[in-house]
C-alpha cells in the first residue's frame, strides 16, 4: 500500500472515530478559557504570554492524540499484518503520522486566531504564531510517534510516553515561542524559523525509521 492510500485510509479511520479528531481541539480551547479566565480582565498581561500559553497547550494537546495512533490498529491485529505486508515500511508509517499531523497540528494552526482573539495576542503577531506552528508542529508529531510505537504494547502507556517525548519537545518549545515573543518586541525571528524547520526536517528524515524499528519490536514482545 503506497503512500496516498494508507493516508486516505488512515484520515478515513480517524474521521469516523470522532474521539480522535476532536479530542484535541476541545482540549486546546478548554485550556485557552482556562487561562483566560485565570489571567483576569488584563488584556496586556494575557497578551504577552499568549505565546506560551498556546504552544504549551498544543504541545499538550498533540501528545492527547498520541497514544492512539497505533493503539487501535495494535489491538486489532492490524498494525501486525501493515508491518509484514508495506513495503516499504517506513512509507506506511509516515502516511499515519500524517495523517495524525493533520487532525492535530495542521487543525490548532488553522485555529490559531480564534485562540489568538480569546487570550488578546496582538493582531500583527497571529501570522507568525501560524508560521511558527506550521513549521514547528510537524515535529511534534513526528518526534511523539517514536514515543507512541514504543509504549503501544503497554496497557497504561501514557505516563511513560510523556516522559519519552517532553524532553524532545523543549527545544521545540523554546523556539516557537521565542520567535512570537521577539517578533512582539520587535526583533528579527528568521533564526527561530530556520532552527525549526532544521528540527522538523531532522526528525522527518529519522523518525519514520525509528518508529518503523519501535513498532516491530512492540509487536514482536
Amino acid at each position: 500500500m503506497g503512500f496516498s492510500a494508507q493516508f486516505r485510509r488512515e484520515l478515513r479511520v480517524m474521521a469516523r472515530t470522532s474521539a480522535d479528531a476532536v479530542n484535541p481541539l476541545v482540549f486546546l480551547f478548554l485550556g485557552l478559557t482556562l487561562f483566560a479566565l485565570g489571567a483576569g480582565t488584563d488584556p496586556a498581561t494575557l497578551g504577552a504570554f499568549a505565546p506560551g500559553i498556546i504552544w504549551v497547550l498544543v504541545l499538550l494537546a498533540t501528545m492527547l492524540s498520541l497514544e492512539s495512533m497505533f493503539r487501535r490498529d495494535f489491538d486489532d491485529g492490524t498494525l501486525e499484518q501493515l508491518l509484514l505486508l508495506a513495503q516499504p515500511g517506513f512509507v506506511a508509517v509516515l502516511a499515519k503520522i500524517a495523517a495524525q499531523w493533520c487532525f492535530s497540528g495542521l487543525a490548532m494552526t488553522v485555529l490559531v486566531p480564534l485562540a489568538g482573539l480569546i487570550l488578546y495576542l496582538p493582531a500583527s503577531a497571529i501570522p507568525i504564531m501560524m508560521l511558527t506552528l506550521l513549521v514547528g508542529s510537524p515535529a511534534l508529531s513526528l518526534l511523539g510517534a517514536v514515543g507512541a510505537a514504543l509504549t503501544v504494547g503497554l496497557k497504561r502507556g501514557g505516563v511513560l510516553l510523556g516522559l519519552l517525548v517532553l524532553p524532545l519537545y523543549v527545544p521545540i518549545l523554546i523556539f516557537g515561542v521565542g520567535a512570537v515573543s521577539e517578533y512582539m518586541a520587535g526583533v528579527d525571528v528568521a533564526a527561530q524559523i530556520y532552527w525549526l524547520l532544521a528540527i522538523t526536517m531532522l526528525a522527518f528524515t529519522v523518525s519514520p525509521f525509528a518508529v518503523l524499528a519501535a513498532l516491530k519490536i512492540s509487536v514482536e514482545e
